[in-house]
């Protein structure tokens, strides 16, 4: 897509609006065209060559209404403008959410999160920024050919040289049109990096504390930060470089003009009123020059912004930025909560997918390999049936996580198809959400709210699911300790718990949803043996037909599974039971006896 498709893509998603917007504007700059003529009546009659007969006081309440007329037409403007605008920047950002939404997990955003956030705010309202002035640009144009006509009527040759800066400016920014790309992109991009490692030191506070590493780190950023003012001041130079051309190029034709304007006066072939419409209209000829010229400079950073955020998508069209989806921002939507967002909330449901329930899930000729270490998983095949408990162990490395974000759609598939009851899968990503499935990763994601609402994640609580969550993982107990229960506040990434009480409660937030298949990635690995004991035997007492999927490597669960599959490499190198395995599997055995070995 090019800077010009993407501007019109921008245009075209409320177009009625963006001519309303330009209809509002054009009108507020051909608004001086008026005064301007009055102006020149007002000289005339000052000297004896009036063409109006209203009179000195009469053209001053003319020029009055017609300022106080402008004023109201720019509160106008910037009203639809505004609209206009934020209509913009909310599709940008709403494509540009689900886009990275609907991505595998792993892969959803190429850059940190502060990163992203540059790209969420700067370059869309750079976006913004280029398609508000197009209007702009629109308007002083029609004001210039108005006002030119009228001008080379009284004389053109004085014309020419009130609009010859045009071409000065145009030429400058054409040729400076490719530096100021690179610092513009320098400047974002070392914006980005600040952004990242912001992001980074607050997520990782702990870890530079205990490794003593504050030094170390507030030197990468104090460099980061170094770049960036280098960067920015690259960037501003050119912008502030580019606006002085615009303003001295100005500042030339209005000296030309006031010179060539003596030469005619001495004449008698030039008014002091025709004076003084070329100045009053040279004012706005010169609005017009740097509307231009900022147009120009800002379509060009468009085109950096265009491509910062084509990189977000990973691969896919531009196109996605600028589909049309709606916002649903109308009073009647947001004061019809019960009616209107439920019946969008409800139509959202009914588009989910909603299979069978699960008897039998099969995997065959699962691969996926990491671009950048070429590390993954290879061929995997095995079938679990419903109501079974199936665990993947393995040691560190062998590929086990991979392989059940790849099976949930976390991660892209490269090959191999996923069945459910005989049926191929096409969208594991999509497919793979409750009611069919519900996850766990290895690492919590918690948030700094309440117990409860960690729990729910936005589920309305219905009857006592909630306590029946709680209670299938083990977690009543330390509820009851926190002192304000479910709606004790855990703080960010729910530092306010411990390890184990953090696992249970993504425990909880996944069995408060009734699913076919449950999937659990190491989950017991900060609980004590008793704690893992009870969870599952409570979970099964809960759900007997729940249908299990576990990554881990204690024995309680590989004790109670069905069906046993050991990881190497990235392959499956056995599978069977406990038993079968401890006989036929050396790399189990390593796992089963590791911790008494070690003791």
């Amino acid at each position: 897509m090019t800077t010009f498709q993407y501007l019109k893509g921008l245009i075209m998603y409320k177009p009625f609006r963006y001519f309303i917007n330009a209809l509002a504007w054009t009108i507020i700059y051909l608004a001086p065209i008026a005064p301007g003529l009055i102006t020149k009546a007002f000289f005339d009659t000052l000297t004896g060559n009036a063409t109006l007969k209203f009179g000195v006081w009469g053209l001053i309440a003319l020029l009055i209404g017609a300022a106080l007329g402008r004023i109201l037409l720019i509160i106008i403007g910037f009203i639809t403008d505004v609209h206009f605008r934020f209509r913009m920047g909310m599709l940008l950002r709403r494509n540009l959410l689900e886009h990275v939404l609907k991505q595998p997990g792993a892969q959803a955003i190429p850059v940190s999160p502060g990163e992203a956030i540059s790209h969420f705010r700067d370059d869309v309202d750079q976006s913004e920024e280029a398609a508000s002035w197009s209007v702009d640009v629109f308007g002083m144009t029609c004001f210039a050919l108005v006002s030119g006509y009228i001008l080379i009527r009284i004389d053109a040759q004085m014309t020419l040289l009130v609009f010859m800066p045009i071409v000065i400016v145009i030429t400058a920014a054409q040729l400076a049109t490719v530096r100021l790309q690179k610092y513009r992109a320098a400047s974002r991009e070392s914006t980005s990096k600040v952004t990242g490692e912001i992001s980074e030191m607050f997520g990782n506070v702990q870890a530079i504390q205990v490794a003593g590493a504050e030094k170390r780190v507030m030197e990468r950023f104090s460099s980061f930060g170094d770049q960036r003012r280098k960067a920015m001041l690259k960037d501003r130079l050119m912008s502030e470089l580019l606006d002085s051309v615009f303003s001295n190029s100005v500042n030339l034709g209005t000296g030309l003009l006031l010179l060539l304007a003596g030469t005619k006066m001495r004449a008698g072939t030039f008014t002091v009123g025709d004076l003084a419409l070329f100045v009053y209209y040279l004012t706005f000829v010169t609005q017009f020059i740097t509307n231009v010229g900022k147009f120009i400079t800002y379509f060009k950073q468009m085109s950096v912004s265009l491509e910062r955020l084509t990189f977000l998508l990973q691969g896919a069209s531009a196109k996605v930025l600028t589909m049309v989806k709606p916002l649903y921002l109308k009073k009647e939507r947001v004061a019809k909560v019960d009616s209107s967002i439920v019946k969008v909330e409800q139509e959202q449901e009914n588009d989910s997918v909603v299979a069978p329930p699960l008897q039998r899930l099969e995997v065959n000729g699962l691969s996926y390999t990491y671009p950048d270490t070429g590390r993954g998983i290879i061929d995997i095949h095995f079938a679990m049936q419903r109501g079974s408990f199936t665990v993947i162990t393995g040691t560190i490395g062998s590929g086990k996580t991979t392989l059940v974000r790849s099976l949930l759609g976390l991660l892209p598939k490269e090959k191999g198809t996923i069945a459910w009851n005989g049926v191929p899968v096409e969208d594991p990503g999509t497919f793979f959400t409750p009611p069919q499935s519900a996850y766990t990763a290895q690492v919590p994601r918690l948030y700094s709210d309440t117990l409860r609402n960690n729990i729910l994640l936005g589920q309305a609580e219905q009857g006592d699911s909630l306590q029946q969550a709680l209670n299938a993982a083990v977690l009543e107990f330390d509820v009851a300790q926190l002192p304000g229960g479910l709606d004790t506040v855990i703080g960010p990434r729910g530092v306010k718990l411990s390890g184990g009480q953090a696992q249970r409660t993504a425990a909880a937030r996944m069995l408060v949803r009734d699913a076919e298949l449950y999937v659990f990635d190491d989950l017991s690995s900060a609980l004590d043996v008793e704690t893992e004991q009870k969870l599952w035997e409570r979970m099964f007492q809960r759900r007997s037909d729940a249908t299990c999927l576990v990554v881990s490597h204690r024995k309680t669960a590989l004790t109670r599974a069905d069906h046993i599959i050991v990881m190497k490499d990235g392959r499956i190198e056995a599978e069977g039971t406990s038993e079968e395995l401890l006989l036929h599997s050396s790399t189990f055995r390593e796992l089963w006896y590791g911790d008494d070995r070690k003791a």
